[in-house]
């Protein structure tokens, strides 16, 4: 789990900085979002780290204002106090808050828009 990777993305990440509840059962992580893309996030890594690697996680970022992002994933590396998840579902509710958290803070928001159109 902790092999470092050379990998081709499909999606543009965008580094972001915002908290991060990473859920998995009744365990709940606080951590730092550190950048996010329409099929991954990867976090920091918390001190205490006792999370089933082959289940689900539920991300709820926090984006101010009472305003949350749920994103389900599963996780795909740990390497260098880094997290790196795979969203595995992003539903109706908050599909169209992710598209404008990544539009408003990538350097080429058309980019993002072309992302979304290979999705269909």
């Amino acid at each position: 789990m902790s092999e470092i990777r050379t990998e081709q993305r499909r999606f543009t990440r965008v580094k972001l900085d915002f908290p991060v509840a990473v859920h998995q059962g009744g365990s709940v992580w606080h951590q730092r979002l550190i950048d996010l893309s329409l099929g991954g996030a990867a976090t920091d890594q918390p001190d205490v780290w006792d999370a089933q690697y082959n289940e689900p996680f539920t991300l709820m970022i926090q984006l101010g204002d009472d305003l949350e992002l749920e994103l389900h994933a599963y996780l795909q590396h740990v390497e260098a106090g880094r997290l790196g998840f795979s969203v595995q579902h992003v539903d109706r509710e908050n599909i169209q808050p992710l598209l404008q958290l990544l539009e408003r803070h990538a350097s080429d928001p058309e980019l993002i828009a072309a992302e979304v159109d290979r999705l269909d």
